[in-house]
């Protein structure tokens, strides 16, 4: 038996507070800032993202990076990782969020449609 002790304080007190991203003033708590047109084709991209074997999806992640790229300085976000093609499209679908809660969703169905027609 030691008499090993510490003064390892990890884990005691409160969690601190997740922080969000900032909604506009219009926008209601927990309401969906991102425009209609956006979010359809965020879905359409999720449909056919989904249906891609990991090959073809790995083949196509270009444009998609490119859009991340794009889309990063208008939600104050530097650099966007690549994870994959398994996260991609979260990926994507939470930059557009933060643009649109950041005032800055000016362009972005017309991005997200031009992305999709590259996926082909």
């Amino acid at each position: 038996m030691t008499d090993d002790l510490t003064n390892d304080t990890a884990g005691a007190g409160s969690p601190a507070p997740a922080v969000s991203s900032p909604q506009p003033d219009t926008a209601r708590p927990g309401a969906d800032v991102v425009a209609p047109q956006a979010r359809l084709e965020l879905e359409r991209i999720r449909r056919r993202w989904s249906e891609l074997p990991l090959d073809r999806a790995e083949a196509r992640m270009p444009p998609l990076r490119r859009l991340l790229a794009d889309l990063a300085p208008r939600s104050g976000d530097g650099a966007v990782p690549d994870l994959g093609p398994a996260v991609v499209v979260d990926q994507l679908a939470v930059l557009v969020w933060d643009a649109y809660a950041a005032g800055r969703g000016d362009g972005i169905p017309e991005l997200l449609t031009a992305a999709r027609r590259e996926l082909g």
